[in-house]
Formats: structure tokens, sequence, C-alpha cells
């Protein structure tokens, strides 16, 4: 793996963290990283990176509107240029990481897993292989009740140092494995 894209939605501060940690790991393994927040990004072909990294926080079970609206904008724009083809097949050496950021003061990580399936279903339809799906509990910013009170317990300050670093050697560990797969 050679090439990576990150693209990013964050409101609150939470998923850049993420993303960064991402991005740290990935050059730790030798990867040329490119990194954007979603509304910087619609000129970015996926087709010319090995990963790409979406991530989004969990809204209501899904990502909130500007990611949504990115994802699909970009989905149209490939199904204009043919690039959406019927049974997806495989495209080689194409991949996708999807990452998602969530507090879960509800239901916990079930309120953010549709918000990762949704954004994976855009790179399965385009082909890419996607890797693992990264589900980061957060802290729930502006209420310290849905910080302290919910189904997680109290995650003022997550995702911790400690949380990021974890991310950080995740990221190594994927751009590893999948270099040595092609090895």
């Amino acid at each position: 793996m050679k090439k990576a894209l990150i693209i990013y939605w964050s409101k609150t501060g939470n998923t850049e963290k993420v993303a960064n940690a991402i991005k740290q790991g990935l050059e730790n393994d030798g990867v040329q990283v490119t990194i954007k927040k979603s509304e910087e990004a619609e000129n970015e072909d996926y087709f010319d990176y090995d990963l790409v990294c979406v991530g989004a926080p969990s809204y209501s079970w899904h990502p909130p509107e500007p990611m949504a609206n990115f994802l699909k904008n970009k989905f149209a724009a490939y199904r204009r240029e043919g690039k959406i083809k019927p049974c997806a097949p495989k495209v080689p050496g194409k991949n996708a990481l999807i990452f998602v950021t969530y507090s879960g003061p509800h239901t916990g990580i079930d309120e953010a897993t549709p918000a990762g399936k949704y954004m994976r279903q855009f790179f399965e339809h385009l082909g890419f292989t996607v890797l693992d799906e990264w589900y980061v509990l957060s802290e729930f910013h502006g209420s310290l009740e849905n910080s302290t009170q919910g189904r997680m317990g109290d995650i003022r300050g997550k995702p911790t140092e400690e949380d990021l670093l974890k991310i950080r050697k995740d990221a190594e560990q994927l751009a590893r494995a999948k270099t040595e797969a092609k090895a």
C-alpha cells in the first residue's frame, strides 16, 4: 500500500483526532497520506489511491448531512462516469476503511453501526474491498448528562491519548498487513 486518502467530517474535533491518528499510523508504515475534510475533497478521485479512509460521527444512526451529501454527490459522479457496475465487481488493489465516532448516550455502539454500514456501501458499490469499520467511543461535547449518564458511562475526554495510540498502531498494522499480502 503506497498511497492513502483520508476524508472526514468533524464538528467537535473527535473525528478529526481519529483521522489524524490514522494518518500518523499509516505514515509510520511508509504510506503517503493525503488528508482532507469532506468539503475540501470533492475533486479527489478515490481510484488514485490504494486506500481510502472515510470517517464521520454518527448522528441519529446516520452520518451527518454534510458527509452524507458528499458521499451521494461523489457516488453520482462515479455513476455518470460508468464506474458503478452491476454486481459491483472487485477492483484489484482498491481498499477502504470506514471510521465512525459515537457517544452513545442511549444505546452505545448500536447507534453508530448503521452510519458505518451506510458509508461502507458507497465503497462496496465501487468494487473497493472494505478492510474494516472502526467505531470510536467519543465524548458528547456540550452535554454533561450525555457524557456521563449513558450506557457507556463517563466518556468525558474520549478519545483519550491511549485510544488514539491504539488507532495509530491499528493503522500501522492495517498498512503492514496489506503490504505483506501483496508480497
